[in-house]
Order: C-alpha cells, then structure tokens, then sequence
C-alpha cells in the first residue's frame, strides 16, 4: 500500500452510528497581508513540472506556463493528452476573477445521431469504433493554448515551445508507468507503424522502461507551430494532412473535412461558482460535467457533520458514495454540449434544489434507488445514453508570481487515443465520449452525437476560494468517470477534514456512480467492508485511475501537491 495507505490504516477504529448535524469546520485562511507567493508548478510527470517551471522562472504567467506543460505532456505522457487532444482551462486571480476557456474536440459537420450505428442500426461495438476515424475530433489544445495566450500570455508564443521541443529531439526516458501502458494497449499505441517504430522493438515488445526515445517528426511538429503560429494547426498542409489520415480511417462517407478544422475555435464559458461551507468553489461548465457534478456531491453533504465524523469513519464513505450516486444521475440525463441543449444550469447548481437531493440521503442506511431529479428549469424529455467508459486525461496546475492560478485538463480520451497518429503524436478518440444510442423510444439522449457538438466530459479542472476572499486551492484530476469524485473527495479532505491537499489526494477512494460501490483496491477502506454492506451496500474492489494534481497557499506561499499513485511532483520555479 501506499504509505499514506498505511497511515490511514492506522487510524481506522470502530464508529457508533450517529445523527449528523451541520457545524462549521475550521476556515482555511490566507493572510490579505501575505508576501507574493514565487509560484508552483503541479504535473503528472516531472519533466512536464519542469518545462513549466522554466517558463516561470523566465518571467512568464500561470498561462505561459500551462502551455508550456500541456506542449510537453505532448512528448512524454503521449498516451494521456497533447496536441492531437483538447483540454479545459480555468483561470483564477487571488483578487476573485475566474474564466474559463473550452477546448473541448468537436464532431466533424457530416456526424449525425447515427454516428456509430451500424447497417443494421445498432451500436458498434467500442472496440471497433475507437481505432476508426469515428472517434476522432476536432483537436482543440492548439488553439485553446493561442486563445488563452493571446489574453493572459507574457512571453512569446515560440518560447513556449522550447522545453518540448527539446524533449522530443534530445530525447526523454521510458518510465515504468508507460512501459505498462504499451503493454496494456498495443493495439493502440502500435496500432500504426509509426507508433510502433517509437515504442516497440523488432519483436513486437514494447521498450524497457530507461530506453532514451527520440521523436524527431514531433520536434519538427512542435517547431512548425511555434514559427508559424496556431493557425498552421487549423489552416493549409498540416490540417490537411491531419484530415486526410482521419478520413482515411474513417468508414462510410461521412468524414472529417479541411472545413472542419477551419472552422473550430476555443470558447470562452461562465464559470459555474457556488458556495460550501461558506467557500467559494467554481469549475467548468458544459460541455464539461465536472462543475455541476462536483459541487452536487458537495452541496448534497453540506448538513451532515463530515468534520465530526472524519476520513476514519465509515459513515463519512457511506455519505460520499450516495452523494455521487444522485449527483452522477442528474448528470447522466442533463449534461451535453450547451450549444446544442439548453442544460438546466442555474437549477443543477441552486441550493434548494440540493439541500432537496440531500434530504434523501440517510446517515443509516442505503437508498434504495438514485433516480435523476427535476432542476429548476429542466426539460422532462430527455433519455438516459450510454456511453462507453471514460479513461486517460492529465491535469495540471500553474500559479505565477502573482498568485494567478491556473488549473488545466488536457485529454485524448482513452490511452494512445484512437491510436492513429500524425506528425509524431496521437490522434484523441474524445467522440467516443458521446451515447452511442441517441434516443430510447423515441425520446432523444442528451449527450448524442450531432455536427459540430463537443461530447460530454468528466473532466473537473476546480479553483477555491476561502471565507475571507483569497483563492487557497487549485486542483483537478484524471481517470475518466471517476474524476469529479476525486476532486470532491480532496475539497472534502481539505476543507471538512483539515488535511493538507496532498494528503487529501492521497486519500483512499471509492467510486459509486451506480448502484454498487467500487473501492479502491489494496485500500485500508475495505476494512470499512462489512460496515458498508451492513448499511446495504454492494463492494467490489479494483484499481481505480486516480490521478490528482493541485496546488494549495499555505502560510502565504504557494505549495503544490501531487497523487502518490503517480509520477507527477510538483516543482517551484
């Protein structure tokens, strides 16, 4: 087990169960007086930490520096996020000013409902679909990454590019953790001979971990779009190119065309912001279900004591897990791209309509059901998808000199993406994302496919503000599905329970979208088992893809904290 695993084993002793009320945890504050902060850099692999942290001691802006690990992520986590992905950005000032900017991919104009139906008019199968054409995007990082440096940028465009650049033609080192990754997903990471000549030896087998690889078609990439600019990305011989191997891949004659990547563009959203316990969290909205599903989980505890009870008590895991269970059915019926369904917004995120949900969750035993419920605002015909499982993800968090934080998702969906690749990296498979069915009798699935629409994601990118004013937290997560209960369960960890974030992301986890509740495998919380099924639960254990970065003001001074299931470390410039 980890060692903070065996810690929190430690820890775990016999719990009464007990009426639950609402008291204040003690505030989290950060001196208005405090000295600038020199910054922080949180990524899932060092390198990517330090290409950041370069750019801050350089003088640049948490969004500088986003960039510049996004770009090397590209080189060194290529089975995760990159350029041939999109992300989701969120911006926060220690003054209380939050943006957002969606990058999500985009479905080319030609998708229809049908768009991963077959002849017959029933779904293809997962495993066919996601090495096809059909479930790549419109990449979005690019020119997410142009948008955000054209407004809150310092240094030059080209500047950003030169840690990865550096990375891809010098080389960089297999870790253990992606050589398990070209274990498990040769069909994707070597779905091409490109793939194959950069991570497989003549036999098939996938490099050892210590192996130096060198990608010069990406250095040749990344040194094309840091001269020309973003629009080469979207524009001429290399979109072109980009959509001819798309196309190529893609069955039927519906495809991705030039038009598609000329006309994508990053997007500008509100940011989602409520209160907790009298802290001020804001996320990303649709097409992102992060913010809203975050906050439900959140929002719908807020008159238990968790504080009281603490991460020892196997009441406070019951509380969480039925908390996702409402909150990840209104998601599964609400959520979609904004700009193609009128998501219920205001009504998912009011406090009546949560204290409402909440009040079905009992401190002594299981629902026997988690239904959607009616928001304010919510339209009644709208039918539950089905949608394969989310994976893959990195996320990442910035904070400059000036205490500006920046905290970023960037995915290709699943690993190695759609495993088809173009100038030295992979090409997402984000479509997959959307329902596979569009309707059910009759009655349309929000999340369905149509031309031009962003596919639901899970991903979570969440800035904190505390009682008094100060932004004390960035954080955000990968591992598909299980994301926004990462996220929910750190906020928890820090603000309930007092714990540091990095003990709060090291916390032990269980995930329960559904009727049965996944813990966390080699987890001291299945010495919580016998006390879980009493109250009706079903367990089961596996591992989880829990993968968390943050950054948190402790004593006026920025610290970042990463998951200890990972490689990520934080770096200060």
């Amino acid at each position: 087990m980890h060692n903070f695993f065996r810690r929190f084993a430690l820890l775990l002793a016999p719990v009464v169960l007990a009426a639950c009320s609402t008291v204040a945890p003690s505030p989290i504050t950060a001196s208005p007086m405090a000295a600038p902060s020199s910054g922080v850099v949180s990524a899932a692999d060092p390198r990517a930490a330090e290409a950041g942290a370069a750019i801050l001691r350089q003088g640049g802006t948490s969004t500088d520096a986003a960039i510049a690990v996004m770009l090397a992520l590209t080189v060194v986590e290529p089975q995760s996020s990159g350029i041939g992905g999109g992300g989701f950005y969120l911006r926060g000032t220690s003054t209380g000013e939050v943006v957002t900017l969606d990058g999500r991919e985009t479905a080319p104009a030609a998708a229809t409902p049908a768009w991963f139906l077959d002849e017959s008019g029933s779904p293809r199968p997962f495993g066919q679909a996601v090495v096809t054409g059909l479930s790549i995007g419109v990449p979005g990082n690019i020119a997410l990454a142009a948008e955000a440096h054209d407004k809150y940028g310092t240094l030059n465009w080209a500047n950003l590019f030169a840690p990865a650049i550096a990375l891809a033609r010098d080389g960089w080192e297999i870790t253990p953790r992606f050589r398990d990754f070209l274990q498990s997903s040769p069909n994707r990471a070597g779905l091409t001979a490109e793939g194959r000549t950069l991570f497989y030896d003549a036999e098939g087998e996938p490099l050892a971990a210590g192996t130096v690889v060198r990608n010069p078609a990406l250095a040749d990439t990344l040194e094309a779009l840091a001269e020309a600019g973003p629009g080469a990305f979207y524009h001429g011989p290399m979109a072109e190119q980009m959509v001819g191997v798309i196309a190529e891949a893609t069955p039927g004659t519906d495809r991705m065309t030039a038009q598609d990547f000329a006309t994508y563009s990053a997007t500008w959203r509100d940011s989602p912001c409520g209160s907790y316990r009298e802290y001020r969290i804001c996320g990303m909205g649709p097409p992102s279900s992060g913010a809203t599903t975050v906050y439900a989980v959140l929002k719908q505890l807020e008159r238990f004591d968790l504080a009281a009870l603490g991460p020892q008590s196997p009441i406070s895991w019951h509380l969480f897990a039925e908390s996702q269970r409402l909150a990840y059915a209104d998601r599964e019926l609400y959520l979609a791209d904004s700009d193609f369904l009128a998501v219920p917004m205001t009504g998912l995120m009011d406090e009546a309509y949560l204290a409402q949900r909440g009040a079905l969750i009992s401190a002594t035993t299981r629902m026997a059901s988690a239904e959607a419920g009616t928001p304010p605002g919510a339209a009644l015909t709208l039918a539950e998808g089905s949608e394969p499982t989310e994976n893959g993800t990195s996320h990442f968090v910035t904070v400059d000199q000036w205490g500006t934080a920046v905290s970023y998702t960037s995915t290709i969906e699943g690993g190695f993406g759609s495993g088809h690749m173009y100038g030295g990296f992979y090409l997402n498979n984000e479509l997959t994302d959307f329902s596979f069915v569009p309707e059910r009798d009759g009655v349309p699935v929000a999340n369905r496919v149509e031309g031009g629409k962003r596919p639901r994601s899970s991903m979570a990118p969440t800035l904190v503000y505390a009682p008094d004013g100060s932004l004390v937290l960035a954080v955000g997560a990968a591992g598909g599905g299980t994301i926004p209960v990462q996220v929910a369960k750190a906020l928890i960890g820090v603000i309930d329970w007092g714990l540091p974030v990095e003990e709060a992301i090291g916390l032990p986890g269980l995930y329960s979208p559904g009727d049965a509740i996944t813990v966390e495998e080699d987890s001291p919380l299945l010495a919580m088992r016998a006390e879980l099924e009493a109250l009706g639960h079903t367990i089961q254990a596996r591992r989880l893809p829990f993968k968390a970065n943050a950054a948190q003001l402790v004593g006026g001074r920025w610290t970042g904290a990463a998951d200890p299931r990972s490689e990520g470390v934080a770096v200060q410039p």
